[in-house]
């Protein structure tokens, strides 16, 4: 993919931060603490990407503000202590800015947890704008937020951007919106579900990330 794309859109989780054991294990705290259940990782995670309260009521339509209440609560007191950095990361998403690319984050997580995140990981710098789940009515896999940051950007051509992401619902979100979809092995979801929804390319590393974007 010899493209120069610009500006370029990222999925948080997963992909630019390391949430993947702090987002499993509050899933795993909430499911045992209000339904008593003890789930696989594939099940446990099926739906992370999305909103938190879709994401609980896929375990239970019924106790999902609990489910939701409990994850947050758990989440947040684990936060520092489990977030991590991707080795790296920072310094690409540095190279993109010098080489002149505008940056944007798209996420579900609400805009209290986002602000948490960039405190912690102090990487906001990098990013133009920073899309969440109160800013807009529909979520991933609608394509209504990365419409959002498309706005805000004024972008005019949707297929000058792409969406770097580590889910399936960010590769569903961007072939929606019209741009480019670039899968990441590192977080969440196997190659498989990314190239089954379509990723237009799938990476495993950061340097291969770098050679997509930058070249």
């Amino acid at each position: 993919m010899a493209r120069r794309f610009d500006p370029i859109l990222f999925d948080l989780d997963g992909t630019v931060i390391d949430s993947t054991r702090l987002i499993r294990e509050s899933h795993r705290h909430a499911l045992q603490t209000v339904l008593g259940r003890e789930l696989p990782d594939a099940t446990l995670l099926a739906n992370v990407g999305r909103p938190l309260m879709d994401q609980m009521r896929a375990f239970s339509a019924d106790d999902a503000e609990e489910l939701a209440r409990v994850f947050r609560s758990w989440n947040l007191r684990m936060h520092d202590e489990l977030l991590a950095p991707y080795d790296g990361m920072d310094d690409l998403l540095g190279e993109l800015r010098s080489a002149g690319r505008r940056l944007g984050v798209v996420t579900s997580k609400n805009r209290l947890t986002v602000r948490r995140s960039f405190e912690v990981l102090p990487i906001d710098h990098h990013f133009e704008v920073v899309v969440v789940a109160e800013d807009s009515e529909a979520h991933k896999p609608d394509p209504a937020p990365l419409r959002v940051a498309i706005e805000r950007l004024g972008v005019t051509d949707p297929a000058a951007l792409c969406y770097v992401g580590d889910a399936p619902f960010d590769i569903c979100a961007a072939r929606a919106a019209g741009i480019a979809a670039i899968g990441v092995t590192w977080g969440f979801f196997p190659r498989s579900a990314l190239e089954a929804e379509g990723a237009d390319v799938v990476v495993d590393t950061l340097p291969e990330l770098r050679e997509v974007l930058i070249g």
